[in-house]
């Protein structure tokens, strides 16, 4: 099952007219309904009309906001990595020495402990299960990843510039190393249902930050 759940085959996003505040709360509610069921059944697992009866509202509201299932996959996709960044924020926005690296890896670790390692990476999950599958949604997965990456990426410059790393660090190679030792940790934490393997994957990358220590 792909995620098209109608006939809207060109990819095009249609511009849709702005909404009122109730008709914004109405939208945020379907598509936090739609992220929670996506994580717990899949993309594939999630039919609109499974959407419509948990989030309370008509099939004419999901589809007066969203096209098709590939339009409200998208959102889903914008609303996890937002979730995902803003809990995280105060401290990806304070990313300037080791120790706050290792700060920022302790509270992703105290996350996946609090639930028990039973659940992984929101973002990790719609990509294992779309990118092999859905091409469309593949550049939306991208950018998602992207958009997480940045801010490691932005504290890793200033710890450049401030003189914690060596010039010839390459703040890109760094940042991508750490998501990808977090997103690798996530996943072994959720099998395993310990937090062990996340713990030694991020250390081992920050071990590799501090390789370029000053």
């Amino acid at each position: 099952m792909t995620p098209s759940d109608t006939a809207s085959t060109t990819g095009a996003v249609p511009v849709r007219p702005r909404h009122t505040a109730a008709g914004r709360r109405t939208r945020e509610r379907i598509v936090q309904t739609a992220a929670e069921l996506m994580y717990r059944k899949g993309v594939a697992g999630t039919s609109i009309p499974d959407v419509q009866q948990a989030a309370r509202v008509s099939a004419s509201q999901i589809y007066h906001y969203f096209s098709d299932k590939t339009e409200l996959v998208r959102a889903v996709i914008a609303y996890q990595v937002e979730r995902t960044i803003e809990g995280q924020q105060p401290l990806l926005e304070q990313l300037d020495s080791l120790p706050a690296l290792r700060a920022w890896r302790d509270a992703v670790i105290a996350a996946q402990e609090r639930k028990n390692c039973s659940g992984g990476c929101a973002i990790g999950a719609l990509a294992s299960e779309l990118v092999g599958t859905y091409e469309p949604l593949r550049g939306d997965l991208a950018e998602a990843f992207d958009r997480w990456e940045t801010p490691i990426r932005a504290g890793l410059r200033r710890m450049r510039q401030d003189g914690v790393l060596v010039a010839a660090a390459d703040v890109d190679q760094l940042a991508s190393a750490l998501l990808a030792a977090v997103q690798g940790g996530l996943l072994l934490s959720q099998v395993r249902r310990s937090s062990q393997p996340l713990r030694a994957a991020t250390e081992a990358a920050i071990g590799y930050v501090a390789s370029f220590a000053a």
